[in-house]
């Protein structure tokens, strides 16, 4: 399992950018999608050794210079700078931002009280390692059907999101759109210091067992960067297809925990979460502008 994250992003960004985005021509013999190395390294004012270095992990250490010119070239957004200004540092023995600490399963009263009072929409709490820490009622009543919440560890800690997907066969009929979930739970355990962690690398490396080339192959091509919000299409046994606009809510790095909440994407989702918690017509209201 390679652990070239820094390359891994860039070569991933550069091969996402079309060089008309960037003022380059388009010929007809570009036999790798995006922009070539020499055509990279030129817009960004290094060698293309420098960037076949960087990519290959030969290199792992750049200046903070040429990461702001190789961030400016790929027209990065301001999170995927972050990202590889993470990767960058991420490369230099010695230091972690965890510190090594265990993953964190204590809730907050206050993120319990935030949990309550967001009823009655479908609302999680997650930590680091895609445990799921906390809910709504209305979360429990849409996914306790699916199996989510049975997917504990073999620790017997929280339902795990991440073994859900990987593990449990129900998965793949609960989500019609499967590959683009699993490329998300594999781009969450990344984002961090993944395999520099012990406990995130404990359950990389479970799920290479128990899932083979889904996972395993997921870790060598993707980068660390989670879709933040989007839709979700979920197939619930009674109520059929929903789709669920979501957004991921970050809590402070002490509580290494973020905060999904799902919310109806149309009029057909919202009656049938109505009809799930049992409250009035129109108690979540559908937002407009979810199709993208």
């Amino acid at each position: 399992m390679s652990d070239n994250e820094l390359g891994l992003f860039l070569r991933s960004r550069r091969e996402a950018v079309a060089p008309a985005d960037v003022g380059l021509p388009t010929g007809p013999r570009r036999r790798t999608p995006g922009l070539r190395r020499a055509e990279l390294a030129t817009l960004a004012g290094v060698s293309v050794e420098y960037v076949t270095r960087l990519e290959q992990g030969r290199d792992r250490r750049p200046s903070a210079p040429v990461l702001s010119a190789l961030a400016d070239a790929l027209r990065l957004t301001a999170s995927e700078r972050v990202h590889l200004h993470r990767l960058s540092k991420g490369a230099e023995a010695g230091f972690t931002c965890r510190g090594g600490a265990v993953p964190g399963r204590t809730v907050r009263p206050t993120v319990r009280a935030l949990l309550d009072r967001l009823e009655p929409t479908p609302a999680v709490l997650l930590n680091g390692l895609g445990e799921l820490l906390a809910w709504t009622e209305a979360y429990e009543r849409l996914t306790r059907p699916l199996g989510l919440l049975d997917a504990h560890g073999s620790d017997g800690g929280p339902p795990s999101l991440v073994r859900y997907v990987f593990t449990d066969a129900r998965a793949r009929t609960a989500y019609p759109d499967w590959d683009r979930i699993a490329d998300d739970q594999v781009a969450a355990l990344k984002r961090g210091p993944f395999r520099a962690d012990p406990h995130i690398a404990a359950v990389a490396d479970e799920l290479t067992v128990t899932a083979g080339p889904d996972f395993a192959e997921r870790v060598a091509t993707l980068p660390g960067l989670p879709r933040a919000s989007g839709v979700l299409r979920l197939i619930h046994p009674e109520e059929g297809e929903l789709r669920l606009g979501y957004e991921t809510l970050e809590l402070p790095a002490d509580d290494d925990q973020r905060l999904v909440v799902h919310i109806p994407a149309d009029d057909a989702s919202t009656a049938a979460l109505d009809r799930l918690t049992g409250r009035r017509s129109g108690a979540l209201r559908a937002v407009s502008g979810w199709d993208r």
